[in-house]
Protein backbone atom coordinates (compact mmCIF):
# COMPACT_ATOMS: atom_id res chain seq x y z
CA UNK A 1 0.00 0.00 0.00
CA UNK A 2 1.31 3.18 -1.00
CA UNK A 3 2.27 5.51 1.66
CA UNK A 4 -0.52 8.17 0.93
CA UNK A 5 -3.42 5.84 1.18
CA UNK A 6 -2.27 4.45 4.29
CA UNK A 7 -2.03 7.68 5.51
CA UNK A 8 -6.15 8.70 4.19
CA UNK A 9 -7.08 5.16 5.73
CA UNK A 10 -5.28 6.20 8.87
CA UNK A 11 -7.30 10.09 8.58
CA UNK A 12 -10.36 8.61 7.62
CA UNK A 13 -10.53 6.25 10.35
CA UNK A 14 -9.62 8.66 13.12
CA UNK A 15 -12.12 11.43 11.61
CA UNK A 16 -15.46 8.98 11.17
CA UNK A 17 -16.55 9.58 14.21
CA UNK A 18 -16.96 13.69 13.90
CA UNK A 19 -18.22 13.19 10.41
CA UNK A 20 -21.29 10.90 11.42
CA UNK A 21 -22.64 12.83 14.84
CA UNK A 22 -25.70 14.72 14.43
CA UNK A 23 -23.84 17.92 16.10
CA UNK A 24 -21.85 20.11 13.44
CA UNK A 25 -18.54 18.44 12.52
CA UNK A 26 -15.39 18.90 12.96
CA UNK A 27 -13.90 17.47 9.52
CA UNK A 28 -15.34 17.83 5.90
CA UNK A 29 -17.04 14.34 5.13
CA UNK A 30 -16.05 15.18 2.06
CA UNK A 31 -12.28 14.45 2.75
CA UNK A 32 -12.35 11.01 3.07
CA UNK A 33 -14.90 8.29 1.57
CA UNK A 34 -16.85 6.30 3.63
CA UNK A 35 -16.73 2.52 3.71
CA UNK A 36 -17.90 0.20 5.69
CA UNK A 37 -14.86 -0.19 7.86
CA UNK A 38 -14.42 3.59 8.41
CA UNK A 39 -17.93 4.93 8.88
CA UNK A 40 -18.78 4.51 12.93
CA UNK A 41 -20.72 6.77 15.20
CA UNK A 42 -19.18 7.84 18.50
CA UNK A 43 -20.31 3.98 19.61
CA UNK A 44 -17.77 2.36 16.94
CA UNK A 45 -20.89 1.25 15.76
CA UNK A 46 -20.39 -0.59 12.00
CA UNK A 47 -22.64 0.24 9.16
CA UNK A 48 -24.02 -2.90 9.16
CA UNK A 49 -25.18 -2.29 12.68
CA UNK A 50 -26.32 0.81 12.90
CA UNK A 51 -29.95 1.64 13.76
CA UNK A 52 -32.14 3.23 11.29
CA UNK A 53 -31.67 6.59 13.30
CA UNK A 54 -27.80 6.77 13.45
CA UNK A 55 -27.92 5.84 9.76
CA UNK A 56 -30.20 8.97 8.96
CA UNK A 57 -27.90 11.31 11.17
CA UNK A 58 -24.56 10.24 9.05
CA UNK A 59 -26.28 10.61 6.14
CA UNK A 60 -27.75 14.14 7.37
CA UNK A 61 -24.25 15.51 8.14
CA UNK A 62 -23.00 14.35 4.89
CA UNK A 63 -25.58 16.66 3.31
CA UNK A 64 -24.90 19.05 5.52
CA UNK A 65 -21.41 19.44 4.58
CA UNK A 66 -20.31 22.54 2.83
CA UNK A 67 -18.31 20.51 -0.35
CA UNK A 68 -20.94 18.27 -0.70
CA UNK A 69 -21.63 18.15 -4.85
CA UNK A 70 -24.37 17.43 -6.86
CA UNK A 71 -23.80 14.05 -7.24
CA UNK A 72 -23.69 13.26 -3.48
CA UNK A 73 -26.72 15.20 -2.50
CA UNK A 74 -28.78 13.49 -5.07
CA UNK A 75 -27.54 9.86 -3.84
CA UNK A 76 -28.16 11.05 0.11
CA UNK A 77 -31.32 12.45 -0.59
CA UNK A 78 -32.67 8.89 -2.78
CA UNK A 79 -30.91 7.21 0.61
CA UNK A 80 -32.91 9.11 2.75
CA UNK A 81 -36.13 8.42 1.00
CA UNK A 82 -35.52 4.67 0.59
CA UNK A 83 -34.89 2.20 2.67
CA UNK A 84 -32.53 1.54 5.57
CA UNK A 85 -30.50 -0.99 3.83
CA UNK A 86 -30.52 1.79 0.63
CA UNK A 87 -29.30 4.14 3.29
CA UNK A 88 -26.61 1.44 4.99
CA UNK A 89 -25.91 0.98 0.97
CA UNK A 90 -25.29 4.82 0.34
CA UNK A 91 -22.93 4.61 3.48
CA UNK A 92 -20.75 2.05 1.97
CA UNK A 93 -20.99 1.96 -1.41
CA UNK A 94 -22.90 4.95 -2.81
CA UNK A 95 -20.92 8.00 -1.08
CA UNK A 96 -17.62 7.02 -2.00
CA UNK A 97 -18.84 6.79 -5.76
CA UNK A 98 -20.95 9.72 -5.57
CA UNK A 99 -18.11 12.03 -3.96
CA UNK A 100 -15.65 10.60 -6.72
CA UNK A 101 -18.05 11.88 -9.68
CA UNK A 102 -18.54 14.90 -7.96
CA UNK A 103 -14.72 15.21 -7.77
CA UNK A 104 -14.56 14.70 -11.30
CA UNK A 105 -16.31 17.09 -11.75
CA UNK A 106 -15.01 19.46 -9.88
CA UNK A 107 -11.35 18.74 -11.63
CA UNK A 108 -13.37 19.38 -15.43
CA UNK A 109 -14.90 22.89 -14.28
CA UNK A 110 -11.54 23.66 -13.16
CA UNK A 111 -9.81 22.66 -16.15
CA UNK A 112 -11.22 25.47 -18.57
CA UNK A 113 -10.39 28.48 -16.45
CA UNK A 114 -7.08 27.17 -15.76
CA UNK A 115 -6.12 26.79 -19.78
CA UNK A 116 -7.48 30.00 -19.95
CA UNK A 117 -5.28 31.60 -17.68
CA UNK A 118 -2.31 29.70 -18.53
CA UNK A 119 -1.84 27.75 -15.10
CA UNK A 120 0.61 25.28 -16.14
CA UNK A 121 0.85 23.63 -13.48
CA UNK A 122 -2.87 23.41 -12.53
CA UNK A 123 -3.11 21.98 -16.07
CA UNK A 124 -0.86 19.14 -16.10
CA UNK A 125 -1.53 18.52 -12.37
CA UNK A 126 -5.41 17.89 -13.64
CA UNK A 127 -4.35 16.20 -16.84
CA UNK A 128 -2.70 13.78 -15.50
CA UNK A 129 -4.89 13.39 -12.45
CA UNK A 130 -7.95 12.47 -14.93
CA UNK A 131 -5.59 10.10 -16.80
CA UNK A 132 -4.51 8.03 -13.91
CA UNK A 133 -8.39 8.24 -12.71
CA UNK A 134 -7.83 7.37 -8.76
CA UNK A 135 -10.42 8.57 -6.38
CA UNK A 136 -9.00 8.62 -3.19
CA UNK A 137 -5.40 10.49 -4.93
CA UNK A 138 -8.00 13.62 -6.38
CA UNK A 139 -9.41 13.85 -3.04
CA UNK A 140 -6.41 14.48 -1.59
CA UNK A 141 -4.96 16.91 -4.81
CA UNK A 142 -8.09 18.80 -4.29
CA UNK A 143 -7.58 19.01 -0.58
CA UNK A 144 -3.71 19.67 -0.67
CA UNK A 145 -1.87 19.64 -3.95
CA UNK A 146 -4.67 22.33 -5.99
CA UNK A 147 -3.54 25.12 -3.82
CA UNK A 148 0.25 24.58 -3.87
CA UNK A 149 -0.53 24.32 -7.78
CA UNK A 150 -2.43 27.63 -8.26
CA UNK A 151 0.74 29.04 -5.83
CA UNK A 152 3.25 28.15 -8.28
CA UNK A 153 0.97 29.01 -11.03
CA UNK A 154 0.55 32.87 -9.65
CA UNK A 155 3.69 33.15 -8.81
CA UNK A 156 5.04 32.80 -12.19
CA UNK A 157 2.04 35.14 -13.12
CA UNK A 158 3.55 37.36 -10.79
CA UNK A 159 7.27 37.38 -12.53
CA UNK A 160 5.92 37.50 -15.20
CA UNK A 161 4.30 41.31 -14.68
CA UNK A 162 7.09 41.99 -12.89
CA UNK A 163 9.58 42.34 -15.57
CA UNK A 164 7.56 44.70 -18.03
CA UNK A 165 6.50 47.05 -14.97
CA UNK A 166 10.58 47.55 -14.05
CA UNK A 167 10.90 48.43 -17.38
CA UNK A 168 8.07 50.33 -18.24
CA UNK A 169 9.07 52.19 -14.71
CA UNK A 170 6.09 51.34 -13.02
CA UNK A 171 7.31 51.99 -9.47
CA UNK A 172 4.03 51.50 -7.94
CA UNK A 173 3.60 48.11 -9.53
CA UNK A 174 6.69 46.82 -8.99
CA UNK A 175 6.25 47.42 -5.43
CA UNK A 176 3.28 45.78 -4.57
CA UNK A 177 4.65 43.14 -6.63
CA UNK A 178 7.81 42.74 -4.95
CA UNK A 179 5.47 43.34 -1.27
CA UNK A 180 3.64 40.73 -2.67
CA UNK A 181 6.82 38.17 -3.51
CA UNK A 182 8.16 39.31 0.26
Amino acid sequence: MRQHRAFLLVAATALAPALLLPTPAFADPSSAPATATTVAVSSETPVDEMTEDELRAAITAILEAEATGRGVTEAATRALNGTVDDMRTFLTTGYPAAQAEDDLVRLFRMLGPARQNGDKRVTQEITELLDRNDPAEIREWLETGYPLAQAEDDLVRLFRMLGPARQNGDKRVTQEITELLD
